[in-house]
């Protein structure tokens, strides 16, 4: 019988959720921490935020007129690109680097290997990593992050540069018990613009959490590795633990980028294989290498070995045994 039923892998549920509703979701998650930097920061915060977010729709918007492509603006995936990547941009960061980086992160990373489901990497933890190999000048040191509420009218011109917590600790410029679990938590510290305010983020993630936009699992395995390895490596001190959880790009990339659909596992053991690698080499890098931080690194390091984590814990269906071919 040369008519054959070609049956899909499982599951075959359909689900109401849409690829807009969970970027909405994932919009409204990230909008208070957003807020937050803008207001510690400045208007001139907000303009590279709406430069990163306007510049990567029209990005989007343009490869899909030039290619002939269904426009696949609505479904807000590049929304969510912009905010992100301006959410780790320093608040100082020149409105043309901010473009550049939508540029890389919509058309490089994202449209170039098939558009939204088919890149390999997050495309805003990407773009914000080769803007800090091309623009270091802007991106990296402390002349490029401010002190809060240092700001007059636009922020860039009138400002207080200050070292980040994860800087001034790596350099010996100050130590974990000088700097306050409270203002770490409250957002009173430099960093970038999206990444200060540890509070607003985790009630951003438990947002999603309980919307099912994402499960704990990465996040929880992410943190807590840093949290152990911190507390081994620096003292066995809580105090010293706590300020390193909270300080640099940790929560936001944990919660928001190392969760990303596509470049994360997709069993619950890979996300946990996931996130404990993600937490390790960050810990490597923040205790052994020359950069104060290595979220971004190690998020995109793990995004590439996800295929080898799917296929390792991929689970085996029911009664289902080896293929036997040629005969053997």
């Amino acid at each position: 019988m040369n008519n054959m039923l070609n049956v899909s892998s499982s599951p075959h549920i359909r689900h109401e959720d849409t690829t807009s509703g969970i970027m909405l979701d994932v919009i409204i998650a990230l909008l208070p921490a957003a807020i937050a930097g803008c207001m510690l920061f400045g208007l001139y915060a907000a303009a590279i935020i709406c430069t990163c977010v306007i510049s990567a729709v029209l990005f989007e918007f343009l490869w899909n007129i030039i290619l002939k492509k269904p426009q696949s603006v609505g479904d807000f995936s590049a929304v969510v690109t912009g905010l992100l990547l301006g959410m780790n941009l320093p608040p100082k960061t020149p409105l043309w680097v901010a473009a550049i980086g939508s540029f890389a992160a919509i058309i490089v990373v994202k449209q170039m290997f098939g558009g939204l489901g088919f890149n390999f990497v997050n495309p805003a933890i990407a773009a914000r990593i080769i803007l800090l190999v091309s623009f270091p000048q802007f991106l990296a040191g402390a002349k490029n992050y401010i002190e809060p509420l240092s700001h007059k009218v636009l922020g860039e011109p009138d400002t207080i540069t200050m070292a980040t917590p994860l800087d001034a600790m790596k350099n010996a410029i100050s130590s974990p018990d000088q700097l306050s679990i409270r203002e770490l938590f409250l957002g009173s510290k430099a960093g970038s613009i999206g990444e200060v305010s540890a509070m607003l983020l985790i009630l951003g993630g438990l947002y999603l959490i309980i919307r099912k936009v994402i499960k704990p699992i990465i996040p929880v395995a992410f943190i807590g590795t840093i949290a152990i390895l911190t507390y081994l490596f620096k003292g066995f001190d809580f105090h010293t633990t706590i300020v390193y959880v909270l300080s640099g790009g940790l929560i936001l990339g944990a919660i928001f980028m190392a969760t990303d659909y596509v470049t994360s596992p997709t069993t619950d053991i890979g996300k946990l294989i996931f996130g404990i690698g993600c937490g390790l080499i960050t810990f490597v890098i923040r205790q052994w290498g020359s950069l104060p931080e290595g979220v971004s690194y190690s998020i995109i390091l793990m995004n590439i070995l996800v295929p080898h984590i799917n296929r390792l814990t991929a689970r085996k269906p029911f009664g289902l045994k080896g293929v036997k071919t040629d005969g053997k």
